[in-house]
């Protein structure tokens, strides 16, 4: 074991994501394991430059890895974006001893550890944690299969009053600059149409398969929205524009927003969570450093986390072709 690692520090930042409380679970108690101390700090970069922390031991992560959310809170620090900021941050983790820090969250929260590690050398790790799964180097991201299952759950339960209606349902998922969950779930929950950023599906194409869903026999359908689509409108506009267009339709839209980020992990998540952990803080032990840990056909894998933050994270483009078939 390298001596130099002896208090590691653990943060979530960004938004907050089911499996975040497993990874901090898994974090504290490996350290456990290997006789090093960890402590908890609070509120992300601004509980760093508040000096905001508590020591963490095995019996204080109890009964968090069904618990969505995180318990070390988090929060935007626009004064970590500033080297005096940074500053702070640096006198208070020299202050508590935390001599490596393992960082939760997107890529935001990377990037604002590798700019702290390059300014002052303190050892970085990070754990992916977004709904979006929307980061270069592992296939999935903390809370994005709980994600996934809560919106195909919502979708089932909205296709229900769709088909007594005989209505069409706009439904707005997670996904400014990814189209994963719309993806994955649309298909999931069978929707008649997707749309997501990565392709533009178009307006015309829109009607005209919507015109088909009606000809077939369809009496409702849901499509399924990413918010980033990039088709050119909202999805209270789209609303309008089919309307307009189509007015055989009755349109409604539900827009799912946080409830997506919430909920008990489930038990992919946790599992995940758990190997990640371990991983990340056995790599500081190991003394690496600047890394982003993942998943990569169900191996744990290292990334540097420049490229984990610069990579792009492409769709699957064969589950394009699957929802297109599906939808027929």
């Amino acid at each position: 074991m390298s001596k130099t690692i002896k208090r590691i520090g653990v943060l979530t930042s960004g938004g907050d994501a089911p499996g975040m409380n497993a990874a901090i679970r898994s974090v504290v108690r490996t350290c456990a394991y290997h006789n090093i101390e960890c402590v908890g700090i609070y509120r992300g970069y601004q509980g760093m430059i508040e000096g905001d922390f508590k020591e963490m031991g095995p019996r204080s992560v109890n009964n968090i890895v069904n618990k969505g959310g995180t318990i070390l809170k988090s929060a935007r620090s626009r004064e970590f974006m500033t080297p005096e900021g940074r500053q702070k941050a640096f006198a208070n983790i020299q202050k508590a001893g935390i001599d490596s820090i393992v960082v939760i969250g997107g890529d935001g929260s990377f990037t604002g550890a590798e700019v702290f590690h390059s300014e002052f050398g303190i050892p970085i790790m990070g754990i992916p944690g977004t709904i979006d799964n929307d980061i270069y180097g592992t296939s999935f991201t903390l809370g994005y299969d709980t994600a996934l299952n809560t919106v195909v759950e919502v979708i089932d339960k909205i296709r229900d009053t769709a088909s007594s209606h005989n209505r069409l349902f706009f439904v707005e998922v997670m996904g400014r600059d990814a189209g994963h969950i719309a993806l994955n779930a649309g298909i999931g929950a069978g929707a008649e149409e997707i749309l997501i950023p990565e392709e533009n599906l178009g307006l015309d194409r829109l009607l005209e398969s919507l015109k088909k869903s009606k000809a077939s026999g369809k009496s409702s359908s849901i499509v399924v929205i990413a918010e980033g689509d990039s088709i050119g409108k909202n999805v209270f506009e789209l609303k309008d524009y089919v309307e307009e267009n189509l007015p055989e339709y009755d349109v409604r839209v539900s827009v799912l927003g946080h409830m997506q980020r919430g909920g008990a992990p489930t038990c992919f998540d946790r599992v995940l969570a758990s190997r990640l952990g371990v991983k990340a803080v056995e790599s500081l032990i190991e003394g690496k450093s600047n890394y982003m840990v993942g998943i990569l056909g169900d191996k744990i894998t290292l990334t540097p986390i420049e490229q984990a933050i610069k990579g792009n994270s492409e769709i699957d483009r064969e589950l394009l072709k699957v929802a297109d078939i599906m939808s027929t």
